[in-house]
């Protein structure tokens, strides 16, 4: 162990954080630093007006920096480089490295690895290897949590992904004050004054090319698809746009960024929702909870109002976006993120349970920006990102 500095921690995250934070990457991610891999950072989450969505990463974040620091004998001297939500697909994986063999990561120190899918059950392949010293091989399982110093001491690899998605929260760990993730994070809530805003809520879609996801580098950059139309697709869902701007003259992902409907087999969702990210999110919103919209749909009837009065009776006011044939996913989908595996949680579907999860979405990031609220005096004041209890 000391000569190879690492620890392994066993249902370290409970199965509840595990989906949350699936959620969150699922329904913001961009495209990664490499081919297969997608990724959600949380300056991206502040910059498309989801930081509300940083709260439940922020107790997972201190309770890692605290385990690191006791394990290395480095308290008070430890900061957070880098967090991230990534997730591998199809075909991606990594040959034996050290995490600062790049001169540009001389910075980072440790690393935290915390699994969020199964192997076996959510993708195959994927195993973590360590070149040398015990444990010599991780088989990923939602919950459990890698630590190991990020030099020569723990090179390791990854096995490529067959099918599937292996989903992480990854951390990296500095003793190098001007790496402060956290300072640059509290400097980009300064500069967007509108998420000390309560009713700022609502998602923005950052530029397109960001969504934008190739098979692999050698792919021509037309072929692929845009991450958020595909994502609903794969959900069994359709995209609609009023016909007031049937003769615009816009790029198929420009439309992603007008309010648009969803609808399924033929029928609309009354709703509008402001872009294709924010009806993306509460899909990925209506795929976490959908096992617990049964229990809680009396409740919600009575405190919503919530009625089956949800579909479009004018279909003929909306047409379905229709994609050019290179911007089909079906094909290039399913190769990188399986729509059986992807779709695995989805519960017969019901439109009135699609508009309790609707409701229940909105009570989940009002909460969440109530609380970053009271955060965030308190985070500026002190200069770092915390766990500030709410007033009773």
């Amino acid at each position: 162990m000391a000569d190879h500095p690492r620890l392994f921690l066993p249902g370290f995250m409970s199965t509840q954080l595990c989906e949350e934070l699936k959620f969150i990457h699922k329904s913001n991610c961009a495209v990664g630093y490499r081919p297969h891999v997608l990724s959600t950072i949380l300056s991206h989450l502040i910059a498309t007006n989801s930081s509300h969505l940083i709260l439940p990463l922020v107790d997972i974040r201190e309770k890692l920096k605290e385990r690191v620091e006791e394990f290395f004998g480095c308290e008070f001297e430890l900061f957070i480089e880098f967090t991230g939500l990534i997730s591998w697909s199809c075909g991606s994986s990594i040959g034996w490295h050290s995490d600062d063999n790049r001169p540009y990561l001389k910075q980072r120190h440790f690393a935290a690895v915390c699994y969020l899918s199964n192997h076996s059950e959510d993708f195959k392949g994927g195993l973590f290897h360590f070149q040398e010293g015990e444990p010599a091989t991780i088989v990923p399982m939602a919950g459990d949590v890698l630590i190991y110093t990020a030099d020569d001491r723990n090179i390791h690899c990854v096995d490529e992904i067959t099918e599937g998605e292996r989903l992480t929260l990854t951390l990296w760990f500095t003793r190098d004050i001007s790496y402060d993730e956290d300072a640059k994070l509290l400097n980009l809530f300064s500069l967007n004054s509108k998420d000390e805003d309560t009713k700022s809520w609502i998602p923005l879609s950052a530029p397109n090319n960001m969504y934008w996801f190739s098979p692999s580098s050698l792919t021509e950059h037309h072929l692929g698809y845009d991450i958020r139309w595909a994502r609903v697709h794969a959900l069994g869902f359709d995209l609609y746009i009023s016909n007031e701007f049937e003769d615009v003259a816009w790029e198929p992902c420009d439309m992603l960024d007008k309010p648009l409907k969803l609808g399924r087999e033929g029928k609309i969702f009354g709703k509008e929702f402001a872009n294709a990210l924010h009806a993306h999110q509460v899909l990925e919103f209506y795929r976490w909870k959908g096992s617990e919209l049964q229990a809680s749909k009396s409740k919600m009837s009575a405190t919503h109002g919530l009625e089956r009065t949800h579909l479009l009776s004018d279909i003929t006011s909306y047409r379905k976006l229709a994609f050019p044939a290179y911007f089909e996913p079906k094909s290039v989908f399913s190769e990188s993120f399986p729509i059986n595996s992807y779709c695995q949680n989805m519960q017969p579907f019901d439109w009135s349970d699609f508009s309790m999860a609707v409701a229940l979405w909105e009570d989940y990031v009002h909460g969440l920006r109530r609380k970053l609220v009271t955060s965030l005096p308190q985070w500026k004041l002190h200069g770092s990102i915390f766990n500030v209890p709410l007033p009773e």
